[in-house]
């Protein structure tokens, strides 16, 4: 047998040709060159394509990218040849970008990609609606972990350290905190120390150069590796010698610990404290401040980078902000935002922005939008102001008579306040002003700062800031109002009657009338059909008008369409359709009390609170008559009262009954002010608060939350997991997933079933609940198990963003302990869940000592214990500690039985 690799044999003139182990088989058998149209891929698992590529993988066809005439792919779906039947394959890593014309082969095990790169910049996937917005690389990390939102007292700096002080400022350098200049009390101060996050220990930083002079109310900002220091107050304090603001400019070079002055030609700000500072697009902003004699409004900007050494006057427009003091700044989004500050008479509460690149100011307003927001903060001065993410964080401060400690945050995309509950076990720093902060991270540090009688600290407070993505709920479910998709119920509303058309689902879920006539017009419907009057229905056909019709004669088009729009997205803009955007205005006036009209007549309790709320805050000398005449006309009593409360008040009753409105009024509602003028006012007039009450009427989450097991009635759909059914809904459904959304474009499933599953796993039944919870009104709490299963279904679901992920990997990070590692290990392996193996490997090979002694460990499959093998192998790799007490722990692993 030499040459063994090769099959020759003497009688045979072509070996290579002859199959010597050719064996019968079993049919069916296609004829040979026969095409036969096999199952077509429905657009909400793919999208029709060309351009594309197709690979073979032992019984699968996996095509990628292509464009569907629209927009590039970069989705990757499988065609099993067995089953017949295509599936949207789940990935781990980061995905080639979408593209066309590109190639791939398959290499053994594995399916390679030669991809051109066309477009790289865009991550656009057909499934996602937003994909910036859904990171598909979120990744397990090793704790320890902060409770979001939980204040924790770090290491004091001590006198031989540093003084303490108020007044000084705080900027973030990679892993530390460094804190300049301000007052102890008794002199100006010009150190610089040095916070260590990960050693959690404070420094004296040594210098070389002169440094800044002693100063307080400075102002200092990071630009790449340097730290500039402007302005502020210098001079000796005891002595009141000397006293003067600054203009001046130094950089600290974070690498060489050297202090720079900058020298400047031409024209400079005026010496100034207390003003705020900023950097963006490489160049250094200086905004209002006080120059000892008055405050100012003014700007100024000067290059960071390059030889150009000149300040640069900034001409600003919009509205800007009233001359101030003492207030902070922060950059978020290409925009600079101030709040608050010492103006004198003029202070507010208000948050301005400025534009970067216009040099505009605009006033955030939204005092004119109906919803169920909380206040902004008190006016103050002497407070931080922190950006992280899509928020702004103000802390403490002087509120006029008092220092807060709360937090309150801003959200950028919500444009709406919120005060923060710290977390349970929290160390609240007291109130204080004239403190400096810095973000780290996903935390905010508090330092120093004025406290009770005077006294200056040197305390330094760590807050666990939330990194999660914001709820969609209210976007999502307002996209499907304003696409008008999958509408199955007309309404006519007006004497004039005007097409609406909605959705049952939402209108039963938020209003008990509404409910009631849906249900009045299907069985009217039914009867008609039965009886041969109307043609029988065509279930969930989306083309052509809804066949449900209701009648709503009594309501104006206008405000009916704003409740619509409130009980969609829980928010309406009263000014957004009238020509004259003033909240105050006539027209945004009379339009609210129709809209409260409706809202009382449809029972939704919490829009007529905030209608309430609205017109008694827009009231004023040239709109209460009209006001009056509305809310008498309409017989709104509590407005009504409110009204003639505020005309016969001693500065508002003479210039109204000298106005010609006044003249034009009705003669009973004359004769009714009048009296009211000459008679003392009640001690609690009927119904004067009862807006006030109807604020505790239910929000857009607590209506879906009882609709969802409420609602059965009105299920058009059946979602099925194993044996398990639950009745859904295809508008809420197709508003939340685009999963859902094109199957349903595309056709009705089988039955009206759908099969639930997320990538190649079929998810539990409290799994199965805890996604219906999310999807229905966007809850995020859950069991352990549940997060496992979870973790995948915003990409696959292509929901707006990962916000459920993130919640689940935070659920995982801190629940996964020694005690059920082995169980999440099973569980994820059964479920292809790569990145939460891996992590529960890790956890084995940290904690190996407690999880091999566990009962469990020894009826684990062979793979599972060489892929534990493997991980200690390269244990020495691991130098951070993970958690071992999660704060709620599931059950110990007693068996190999996985969760599942």
């Amino acid at each position: 047998m030499q040459n063994i690799g090769k099959m020759i044999t003497e009688q045979l003139r072509n070996p290579n040709e002859l199959d010597i182990n050719l064996r019968m088989e079993f049919g069916p058998f296609e004829t040979v060159h026969k095409w036969k149209r096999m199952s077509e891929c429905y657009e909400f698992v793919g999208a029709r394509r060309s351009k594309h590529t197709a690979v073979a993988y032992k019984d699968a066809i996996y095509v990628f990218g292509g464009d569907n005439g629209k927009s590039m792919l970069n989705d990757l779906i499988r065609f099993d040849i067995k089953e017949m039947s295509w599936t949207k394959t789940g990935c781990m890593g980061t995905p080639p970008a979408p593209r066309y014309h590109h190639s791939a082969v398959q290499n053994k095990v594995n399916v390679k990609m030669a991809v051109n790169m066309q477009n790289i910049g865009k991550m656009i996937t057909e499934q996602l609606r937003n994909p910036n917005e859904l990171d598909i690389n979120l990744r397990m990390e090793f704790g320890p972990f902060e409770t979001v939102h939980k204040w924790k007292r770090m290491s004091e700096c001590y006198e031989f350290v540093g003084a303490r002080r108020s007044k000084h400022t705080a900027v973030a350098y990679k892993d530390a905190i460094y804190v300049f200049g301000g007052d102890n009390g008794k002199s100006m101060l010009n150190d610089l120390i040095r916070f260590d996050i990960k050693e959690m220990s404070w420094t004296k930083t040594g210098c070389m150069g002169t440094p800044p002079a002693p100063r307080y109310h400075h102002s200092a900002v990071v630009h790449m590796s340097s730290m500039f220091v402007f302005g502020g107050y210098t001079g000796d304090i005891l002595a009141n010698s000397n006293l003067t603001n600054k203009n001046d400019l130094f950089e600290y070079k974070f690498p060489s610990a050297q202090w720079v002055q900058w020298r400047f030609t031409g024209a400079e700000p005026v010496p100034r404290s207390a003003h705020g500072a900023a950097v963006y697009d490489d160049k250094l902003w200086i905004f209002a401040g006080y120059d000892g004699n008055a405050r100012l409004n003014d700007m100024w900007t000067v290059n960071l980078v390059g030889e150009n050494r000149q300040w640069e006057r900034v001409e600003q427009k919009g509205q800007c902000p009233p001359t101030c003091c003492n207030f902070p700044v922060a950059v978020a989004r290409g925009k600079m935002y101030v709040f608050s500050g010492q103006s004198g008479a003029k202070i507010t509460n208000a948050l301005f922005q400025f534009d970067f690149e216009t040099h505009t100011w605009s006033r955030i307003c939204t005092e004119h939008l109906l919803r169920s927001a909380g206040p902004a903060p008190a006016r103050r001065y002497g407070h931080t102001m922190l950006a992280h993410n899509r928020h702004l964080y103000v802390f403490g401060g002087a509120a006029d008579s008092t220092m807060p400690s709360d937090v309150y945050c801003f959200d950028l995309d919500t444009q709406m306040w919120s005060m923060i509950q710290p977390a349970p076990e929290s160390q609240i720093p007291s109130g204080r002003l004239f403190h400096a902060g810095a973000v780290v991270g996903d935390a905010m540090y508090i330092f120093g700062g004025t406290v009770d009688n005077n006294v200056r600290s040197g305390e330094l407070y760590r807050f666990q800031l939330s990194n999660y993505p914001r709820c969609t709920l209210q976007e999502d479910l307002g996209r499907i109002l304003r696409s008008e998709q999958f509408c199955d119920v007309l309404l006519l509303v007006g004497e004039e009657p005007a097409a609406v058309l909605a959705h049952q689902a939402l209108l039963a879920a938020r209003s008990t009338c509404l409910r009631d006539k849906i249900m009045e017009a299907r069985e009217e419907l039914c009867a008609r059909v039965a009886a041969g009057e109307a043609k029988p229905l065509e279930p969930y056909n989306y083309q052509g008008k809804p066949d449900l019709v209701i009648h709503l004669p009594e309501a104006r088009p206008d405000a009916f369409r704003m409740v619509l729009t409130y009980i969609y997205t829980d928010r309406i803009d009263p000014t957004e359709r009238l020509i004259e955007e003033r909240p105050a205005s006539d027209d945004t006036i009379q339009l609210v009390m129709e809209v409260l009209r409706l809202s009382l007549r449809l029972n939704i309790p919490r829009l007529c609170g905030l209608c309430a709320k609205f017109l008694r805050g827009n009231l004023c000398l040239g709109n209460v008559l009209k006001a009056l005449h509305a809310a008498h006309v309409s017989n709104l009593c509590c407005i009504k009262e409110y009204c003639l409360r505020f005309i016969i008040k001693d500065y508002n009753f003479t210039p109204i009954v000298m106005s010609k409105e006044f003249e034009q009024m009705e003669r009973n509602l004359m004769v009714e002010i009048i009296r009211r003028r000459q008679q003392p006012l009640p001690l609690k007039p009927p119904n004067i608060d009862a807006a006030d009450d109807a604020l505790a009427g239910t929000t857009l989450e607590q209506d879906l939350c009882m609709f969802l097991t409420g609602g059965a009635e009105l299920s058009d759909v059946t979602l099925r997991v194993g044996g398990v059914s639950r009745p859904a809904h295809r508008s809420i459904l197709a508003a939340r997933a685009a999963y859902f959304e094109a199957m349903f474009r595309s056709f009705s499933p089988r039955n009206n079933i759908v099969n639930i599953q997320i990538c190649d796993s079929v998810p539990s039944e409290p799994a199965f609940d805890s996604l219906l919870r999310y999807i229905y009104y966007g809850e995020t709490n859950m069991p352990t198990e549940d997060s496992l299963y979870l973790f995948q279904a915003p990409i696959y679901y292509g929901f707006t963003n990962n916000r459920l992920q993130v919640f689940c990997k935070h659920n995982l990070q801190t629940n996964v302990s020694p005690d059920n590692v082995l169980a999440i290990l099973q569980a994820a392996d059964r479920m292809h869940a790569t990145d939460i193996k891996e992590y529960a490997l890790k956890m084995i090979a940290h904690q190996f000592a407690v999880v091999a002694r566990q009962e469990a460990i020894k009826n684990l499959a062979q793979p599972l214990l060489v892929d534990i093998v493997l991980t200690l192998a390269e244990e020495g790799k691991f130098d951070t500690p993970t958690q071992t007490q999660p704060r709620c722990a599931i059950a110990p692993s007693t068996s190999a039985e996985p969760i599942i």
